[in-house]
């Protein structure tokens, strides 16, 4: 059924007498209505409709919301003004304004959202009833969240209309176009929103794509990315450029980099992974320190700024990880051939090369571009399998790097990091993609092997930006982590005397006490539960041009370098890193 015509029941949907002559009596530039005038403006000039008329304006003077301020006539006492907001949506209808500077939002009644849908940008008029609680009418809308949606297709004579999945829309699309693409009433679809003019009863839209029947995987997590706004395709031009980008590296190329072709290197990455955009390359040096390289995909060699796939990577800001797909945020020429860091081929890198003694002391670093050639495809099973049995490919060079990396996360701990165990959990799928059993994802040695030395470069790469920075850079990007709130940690500590614990977090005792918590925790019933209450404590990590720092990792400089295959900050911090290293002034950045 339509959710229109479900709509449709007696009085459902529809403005009171109270609210229709609050409206009126809210609208700027008019002080005052009596009876009359506004039986005039209602249509109500009947004995019986004023009759009711100035009922109801008795019953609005006893309540406040308007006052008599002479025989008859009749203003209103709230406050009004007009505003640009988000407006999202209750199940119901009811639209709620988020206001800067608003401690609360401001409730929408249905028949005042206008063509307004979830997370629009709209004007309003909002009014207060003096109670520091507001009413708000949308006037018109500024700017579209989104104009995809995905629903259900109905077929209805000559007439054809969507019910959307977002039961936050409470009305149906209404499909303007003869072909439907040969959908069948029932099927879920995706429709683009042509227009909504104000005071229609509902919206017209384009059938886009017929998805399939409902219930079905990829009918459904098609419908999600969709209603997520996630693009389900590249642009053509995005594609054609992409499809021009050469495989084969220049000699030239290879001449302007450092050649690290002939050094142990090795990727490791989840069993199903198809990117590789960070690589390790390890070898003992005459001292008796080791040279550990962090190998990171060169993907702004290959995607120029204010380019059609730079601009697209750009909208996308990540590849979106789904339980059955992967989602990129580059072309898969990009992300699963050319820059992806495959065994036995060259492949170009951004790279932060350390030494580092048998101790874990970092004795130098250097950041440049590389050449390398992976000898081996690594998954995180296989290097774990090598770390407890020590044999197998590479059992060396993993041996050192475990050492290393066991020793720099002893030192970062101690420091006062904070450490998170949380479990995950992946879906075993059938050959239909449903859902057949649950494995849980536990972070061994070999993930914190890798961990480790993406934190390093991270880390170092903030700090070399950060510390020798010129007033003509353009601002650099920052991976900032603030102060946990006083009152969440005094909520937490309550919180976890329930199961028992007693634990204080003030002052400089805050990460020490909360990893003795998770230490004293770890393997019992309540873990997963007291890490969940533990993360939602702590501030959100956010990307900033002023830097303050991480406190979870306990780092004065952070920011993320490590994956510009899959997260668009990476890509513009190696552009930065780029221009820092070839002596110019960077560009200034969408």
């Amino acid at each position: 059924m339509s959710k229109k015509s479900r709509h449709n029941k007696p009085n459902s949907g529809r403005p009171s007498l109270e609210d229709l002559i609050q409206k009126i009596i809210n609208q700027q530039g008019v002080k005052a209505y009596n009876p009359n005038q506004l039986a005039t403006r209602l249509g109500m000039n009947t004995k019986r409709g004023k009759a009711e008329i100035e009922k109801t304006l008795e019953r609005m003077k006893r309540k406040g919301s308007i006052e008599e301020i002479s025989k008859a006539s009749f203003k209103s006492t709230r406050s009004s003004q007009i505003v640009e907001a988000i407006i999202d949506f209750s199940g119901k209808g009811t639209g709620y304004l988020n206001i800067e500077g608003f401690t609360k939002d401001a409730l929408v009644p249905e028949h005042f959202t206008g063509s307004a849908l979830p997370r629009d940008k709209v004007r309003a008029k909002i009014v207060s009833d003096g109670k520091d609680r507001w009413r708000g009418e949308v006037l018109e809308v500024i700017e579209r969240a989104r104009t995809q949606f995905s629903g259900i297709i109905y077929l209805k004579g000559k007439f054809a209309f969507v019910v959307p999945d977002d039961n936050r829309i409470q009305v149906d699309f209404l499909l303007t176009q003869k072909d439907l693409l040969g959908a069948r009433s029932g099927q879920k679809v995706l429709v683009e929103l042509i227009e909504w003019l104000p005071h229609e009863p509902q919206p017209t839209a384009k059938l886009t794509n017929v998805l399939g029947d409902p219930g079905e995987n990829d009918t459904e997590m098609m419908a999600i990315l969709a209603d997520s706004g996630f693009p389900l395709e590249f642009p053509n031009n995005v594609e054609k450029e992409a499809a021009e980008i050469p495989l084969k590296i220049t000699e030239k190329e290879i001449k302007s980099r450092e050649d690290f072709r002939h050094v142990t290197t090795f990727t490791i990455d989840p069993v199903d992974a198809k990117d590789f955009d960070d690589a390790l390359s390890v070898r003992t040096l005459e001292n008796g320190n080791f040279e550990i390289g962090v190998h990171i995909a060169d993907v702004t060699h290959y995607v120029g700024l204010n380019s059609a796939i730079e601009k697209e990577a750009r909208n996308r800001a990540t590849s979106v990880y789904l339980v059955d797909r992967v989602i990129p945020m580059l072309p898969e020429k990009l992300s699963n051939e050319v820059c992806s860091l495959r065994p036995f081929e060259d492949k170009l890198c951004f790279s932060c090369v350390f030494e580092i003694s048998p101790k874990g002391k970092i004795i130098q670093h250097r950041v440049g571009r590389t050449v390398i050639h992976s000898d081996r495809r690594f998954t995180y099973e296989e290097v774990q399998e090598i770390i407890e049995g020590k044999k197998g490919d590479h059992a060396d060079e993993i041996a050192i790097l475990q050492q290393l990396a066991q020793t720099l996360r002893n030192d970062r701990m101690s420091k006062g990091a904070i450490a998170f165990n949380k479990v995950e959990v992946r879906f075993e799928l059938d050959e239909n993609r449903r859902p057949i059993n649950v494995v849980l994802k536990i972070q061994k040695d070999a993930h914190k092997l890798i961990e480790e030395f993406m934190l390093l470069a991270n880390r170092t790469v903030a700090e070399m930006m950060g510390k020798n920075k010129t007033t003509m850079e353009a601002p650099f990007v920052y991976r900032i982590h603030d102060k946990p709130d006083p009152e969440k940690l005094a909520n937490f500590a309550s919180f976890i005397k329930n199961f028992g614990y007693n634990y204080s977090f003030e002052g400089n005792s805050v990460a020490a006490n909360m990893n003795k918590l998770m230490e004293e925790a770890k393997g019992k019933r309540e873990e997963n539960t007291i890490e969940n209450m533990a993360i939602r404590t702590m501030a959100k990590a956010i990307y900033s041009t002023e830097n303050i720092g991480h406190y979870g990792l306990h780092f004065a400089w952070y920011t993320h370098f490590t994956s510009p295959i899959r997260r668009y900050p990476d890509m513009m911090v190696h552009r930065l890193i780029a221009q820092r290293l070839l002596g110019k002034v960077a560009p200034q950045q969408p």
